[in-house]
């Protein structure tokens, strides 16, 4: 090795040095930043504390992982020139991780922007099916069971259009029977039945923060069969993110589908 190639050696290593430094620091950062977001969620649910201290903390999350991918890529790009593979590759890991982590909060804030800040939908905002067995579980609930009239409904109406009733060719009885089990297939909590009045009572808790909707599924003769309507109300947060709409939706969906292709159809 001559004078200049050792020189050149030495003037490199520490530039290497960084460079793996850099892409470390941004990896661990990034997963540090995931575990954060992963527990943001779950420790609402457990009670750890209160729901807006998860989702400060669920944002915040999504803020050290778009750092850990700014740190990690110029890591990245220190390391690659210089050939240090091993340092190029963590970095490269630390920049797709710190991405993924940003990109789920800012899905969530590009979902809140897009719906409405409302938490109780209905099929029928002119007489919306109202809560009876679920009035005493929701005592303690910051949102009121009252529907909040025409103010909801136009906003309702407005980003939602599709959320209507259902009109089944099918005997009244015969599509509580089939709402009751759509709605326990769906791993709602059953709180309360009542056929000969056509009501259906439940509760949901969504997947990550554990948040509960309540549920009430109503169900009328109509001409040509069977009209269902249903609601469903989160008990706190201004804005559900599109959950209760979505829910409706699924519901519906599934009973009017299963009814065209398959009348015999039990859930």
């Amino acid at each position: 090795m001559n004078a200049e190639q050792h020189a050149m050696k030495h003037a490199a290593a520490p530039h290497i040095s960084l460079a793996a430094y850099l892409g470390s620091a941004g990896l661990v950062l990034a997963m540090l930043a995931g575990i954060v977001e992963a527990l943001a969620g779950p420790g609402s649910r457990m009670g750890w504390w209160y729901f807006r201290t998860g989702f400060t903390i669920f944002t915040w999350a999504g803020i050290g992982g778009a750092a850990a991918a700014v740190i990690s890529l110029i890591g990245a790009i220190g390391a690659r020139p210089a050939g240090h593979r091993g340092a190029f590759y963590s970095a490269l890991a630390g920049v797709v991780i710190g991405l993924l982590i940003a990109a789920i909060p800012w899905a969530w804030m590009r979902t809140a922007e897009r719906v409405p800040k409302i938490h109780d939908i209905t099929t029928d905002t002119a007489n919306p099916p109202q809560f009876e067995a679920i009035l005493p579980l929701r005592k303690d609930a910051s949102n009121s069971s009252a529907y909040g009239g025409q103010a909801i409904a136009a906003q309702q109406q407005a980003a939602y259009p599709d959320i209507k009733p259902v009109v089944l060719p099918i005997a009244a009885a015969t599509a509580f029977d089939r709402a009751l089990i759509a709605a326990r297939n769906m791993g709602w909590r059953i709180v309360s039945t009542d056929p000969a009045a056509g009501r259906i009572e439940a509760t949901a808790t969504t997947f990550w923060f554990g948040f509960t909707d309540d549920i009430v599924v109503r169900i009328t003769p109509a001409p040509g069969g069977s009209r269902i309507d249903m609601r469903s109300e989160s008990r706190v947060g201004l804005s559900d993110m599109g959950t209760n709409a979505a829910r409706i939706r699924k519901l519906m969906h599934k009973l009017e589908m299963a009814s065209i292709i398959d009348p015999k159809w039990n859930g």
